[in-house]
C-alpha cells in the first residue's frame, strides 16, 4: 500500500480544539543576563552539518541543546497545572514520559508532585520511591481516605521532585472503588486537599503535577482524568500506536462532558521516534498535520539509556543527563514549560 493510499485513524476522528498556544512574552524562556552573549558565541561556533551525515548531525544537535539548556530555569506556570499523562496502547513511553517531564521541570528550579496512578507501579521505581507492600500509597489515598501528605516521598536524586507511590494494593482499587461515594472525583478531592493545605502553611505552590495512569479504561483512569485540567499524549511513531488515539479522544470527550468540563488534551509528544525510517517521519507528519497546536516540537527518540534508567531507580536526566535521551526530555520539558495553557484561568487549584 502506497504512502499516499495508508488509511490513517484521522479519518475517523476530528481534532480537538487547540487549548494552548505559545507565548512570547513572560513565559518565554530567557537565560541570565550573565552569560547569555558567551551561550549564543558558543552555539554559533558550533559547525553546521546537514542530514547526509545523521550521527555527527545529533551530535551536533545535542551539543546546542546541552550549551541551551544547562543551568536554565523554566518559568512558572501562573497556577498549578494538574497533567495526566494517558494513553489506552501500553508500551508508547507513557511512565517513562511522565517521570522524564518531571524531573526535567523539577531540575529547572520547578516544584513538581507525581501521583502514580498505575497499579505496576513502575513510576515509583523509576524515581525510587518505596512502594514495596504495606508502604502508604495511592492506594489508601483513594480507598481509606488517607491525606495525600501521608503518601508523600521525596525523590532521592531531585529535591524538588515529589511523590506519592503505587504499591501492589492497588491492583485491587478497581473493584474497591465501585461500592465508594464519589468514587470518580476521590483524586481530585484529595489533590485539593494537599493543595490547600501547601498554601495554608505558607509552602510553596506545586508548580507541576503529573498523574500516570494505567494503559486502560478503569475506575483509576477515570480518577486520573477526574483530577487534571490537561491531558498529554504520548504517540510511540509507529501505525499500531495510533490505532487506540481516535477512541482516546472519544472518551476524553465523553469525560469532559460528564465529569470534568475543564479537561483538554493540551499536548501530544511524539516519542521512540527514528528519523531514519519512513513509517517514523509519516507518523509524526501526519500528527502534526492533525493536532499542530498541541504537538510538541520536539521528539524523544529510541534510547537505550531511556530503557536502562529504571533498572538504576532513575530517570534518565540523573542516570545520563548527557545522553541524547536526556536531552531530549530535557528540551520538550522545556517546550511544556513555556505553553500557556488558557483553560487554568479560573485560579490556582489550591
Amino acid at each position: 500500500m502506497g504512502t499516499d493510499e495508508r488509511r490513517w485513524p484521522w479519518d475517523r476522528v476530528t481534532a480537538p480544539p487547540a487549548e494552548s498556544t505559545p507565548i512570547l512574552g513572560e513565559a518565554t524562556l530567557t537565560a541570565p543576563e550573565t552569560g547569555e552573549d558567551e551561550r549564543v558565541a558558543l552555539i554559533e561556533s558550533l559547525p553546521q552539518v546537514d542530514d547526509d551525515t545523521p550521527l555527527a548531525a545529533q551530535l551536533a544537535i545535542d551539543a546546542r541543546r546541552r550549551i541551551d539548556l544547562h543551568g536554565r530555569q523554566f518559568p512558572k506556570p501562573p497556577t498549578t497545572r494538574v497533567i495526566t499523562v494517558a494513553n489506552q496502547k501500553g508500551g508508547v513511553g507513557k511512565t517513562t514520559t511522565t517521570v522524564n517531564l518531571a524531573a526535567g521541570l523539577a531540575q529547572a528550579g520547578l516544584n513538581v508532585l507525581v501521583l502514580d496512578n498505575d497499579p505496576q507501579g513502575n513510576a515509583s521505581t523509576a524515581l525510587g520511591f518505596e512502594h514495596r507492600a504495606g508502604t502508604q500509597s495511592i492506594y489508601e489515598v483513594l480507598i481509606e481516605d488517607a491525606p495525600i501528605s501521608s503518601a508523600i516521598q521525596v525523590c532521592p536524586d531531585i529535591p524538588r521532585l515529589v511523590g506519592v507511590p503505587a504499591t501492589i494494593d492497588l491492583s485491587g482499587a478497581e473493584v474497591e472503588l465501585v461500592s465508594l461515594v464519589s468514587r470518580e472525583t476521590r483524586l481530585r478531592r484529595a489533590l485539593d486537599t494537599y493543595l490547600e493545605e501547601r498554601a495554608a502553611k505558607g509552602e510553596e505552590p506545586i508548580d507541576y503535577v503529573f498523574v500516570d495512569c494505567p494503559p486502560s479504561l478503569g475506575l483509576l483512569t477515570l480518577n486520573a482524568f477526574v483530577v487534571a485540567r490537561e491531558v498529554l499524549i504520548p504517540i510511540q511513531c509507529e501505525y499500531y500506536a495510533l490505532e487506540g488515539l481516535s477512541q482516546l479522544l472519544k472518551t476524553i470527550d465523553l469525560i469532559k462532558a460528564h465529569l470534568n468540563p475543564g479537561l483538554s488534551v493540551s499536548t501530544i509528544l511524539l516519542t521512540m521516534y527514528d528519523g531514519r525510517t519512513n513509517l517514523a517521519q509519516q507518523v509524526a507528519s501526519e500528527v502534526r498535520q492533525h493536532f499542530p497546536e498541541q504537538t510538541l516540537r520536539t521528539t524523544v527518540p529510541r534510547s537505550v539509556r531511556i530503557s536502562e534508567a529504571p533498572s538504576h531507580g532513575q530517570s534518565v536526566l540523573t542516570y545520563d543527563p548527557s545522553s541524547t535521551g536526556a536531552l531530549a526530555y530535557l528540551e520538550a520539558a522545556r517546550e511544556l514549560a513555556e505553553r500557556a495553557v488558557r483553560h487554568v484561568g479560573n485560579g490556582r487549584r489550591a
